[in-house]
């Protein structure tokens, strides 16, 4: 196998596992997967609440950059959410992600940042009907 097929393999894997990961966490937040949000972190969200908001674009956003659907627009959207996150509910614990527990929420936060810049790659529905440029 040639360096470039492994290459597209592992940013292949890197997606999909990103946006499976994602979709999960807004299922568990809008549609109560897997117990949904426990109650002493407030329970199922109210709708338009902030953590409805952010539980759509992790659940259909997740969706998107699995199937590598609109990845650069999606991404960076994606991105941004993750910043927010991690500014608002993860730092005020601690200057450090190891501190505050916010690992995830940066590590997923840059993830998203590459796919913004690189897109969803030759194994993706954006490869398959690519856009016309002038």
């Amino acid at each position: 196998m040639n360096m470039d097929r492994a290459k597209e393999i592992v940013f292949f894997l890197l997606r999909v596992v990103a946006g499976l990961l994602f979709l999960q966490a807004g299922g568990m937040k809008m549609f109560d997967w897997f117990g949904g949000i426990p109650a002493q972190f407030g329970g199922h969200p109210r709708f338009l609440s902030q953590i409805w908001i952010g539980g759509a674009l992790e659940f259909y956003g997740g969706a998107a950059i699995l199937l590598g659907l609109w990845t650069r627009p999606v991404a960076f959207v994606l991105s941004g959410e993750m910043a927010v996150a991690y500014f608002q509910f993860h730092q005020p614990s601690g200057f450090w992600p190891i501190q505050n527990h916010g690992e995830s929420a940066v590590l997923l936060c840059f993830i998203f940042l590459l796919f913004a810049a690189y897109g969803g790659g030759a194994w993706s529905v954006d490869a398959i009907f690519p856009r016309k440029r002038k």
